[in-house]
């Protein structure tokens, strides 16, 4: 809470306001996307070593939000809450400094922060004038076109038969639930099928909680991981679908993991689309 208090607006020469005039843009095309972003995805994306220290960088922001609000006698909403913990699944406890309920946003529950932040969110997300922002603050818009790689993705065949290494990860996945901090003692379901057809890699269960696994070994290229991507989203679409249908609460998820790294050139294309990826996966 005292970051956001204190941290100065953006336009400056401290490496917190010089990240924050990076970060800024890449929040623009989130809000254009309607994504939020996860603390660890953003410091990805601005390779910084440690999210924590985005603190700053985003209190700036918000400052810099306010200021111009005033300037502009227009709300313009705290873009730097689509910043969220990927356990919580919301803004650090600093973003109540920039709420209407700032003094009290801290001792809420849970549920009511996540009210008030989903409020937040749309009104970000419906905002017509994060270009004109941009231009204000002489900061160049995120462009991330993915049309090349997306046509080559599509265009190709499917592949052969499953590999070793395949098959590996999967057994190794299935057997080691705490990677997805789910308890250790689950044991995943192999080839587990959707009613859309699809067939999932490994599925876990967890009181409620319903995780859909796309693996992908070390041996996938670009295109492969571009596929998984998209299937993620597929999956994650699908297992709502099928709770809403029999009653139970949207708690259905998609994670991509990968036994290799996660090509940087594709961190763009996963944030926008909010895919969770668990990459450098060592099987025994």
């Amino acid at each position: 809470m005292e970051t956001a208090k204190i941290s100065a607006p953006m336009m400056g020469k401290k490496l917190y306001q010089k990240r924050a005039q990076s970060a800024f843009p890449i929040l623009v095309r989130q809000a254009e996307a309607g994504s939020p972003i996860f603390y660890s995805d953003l410091a990805d994306e601005l390779e910084m070593p440690n999210p924590r220290n985005l603190n700053y960088v985003l209190g700036s922001i918000g400052q810099t939000m306010k200021n111009l609000s005033k300037k502009w006698k227009v709300e313009i909403p705290p873009i730097q809450c689509l910043v969220i913990n990927k356990n919580t699944g919301l803004p650090g406890e600093g973003i109540g400094w920039f709420l209407t309920s700032k003094d009290d946003f801290h001792k809420l529950s849970r549920e009511q922060k996540r009210r008030i932040v989903e409020a937040e969110l749309q009104k970000i997300f419906s905002f017509p004038r994060w270009n004109e922002v941009l231009e204000v603050l002489n900061l160049t818009p995120v462009k991330s076109d993915y049309s090349i790689k997306l046509s080559r993705t599509s265009n190709l065949g499917g592949g052969g038969g499953e590999s070793d290494q395949h098959k590996r990860l999967k057994q190794f996945i299935s057997e080691h639930p705490a990677l997805f901090n789910l308890p250790s003692k689950l044991q995943g379901n192999i080839e587990y099928p959707l009613p859309s057809g699809d067939v999932v890699d490994v599925f876990f269960e967890n009181s409620g909680e319903y995780l859909c696994i796309e693996a992908k070994s070390a041996i996938s290229q670009e295109t492969d991981i571009i596929r998984g991507i998209f299937q993620c989203i597929k999956y994650r679409a699908v297992i709502n679908a099928v709770l809403v249908s029999k009653g139970l609460p949207q708690n259905g998820r998609a994670i991509l993991a990968l036994e290799g790294p996660f090509p940087k050139s594709l961190l763009p294309l996963k944030n926008m689309l909010s895919v969770e990826v668990i990459d450098n996966i060592k099987p025994l």
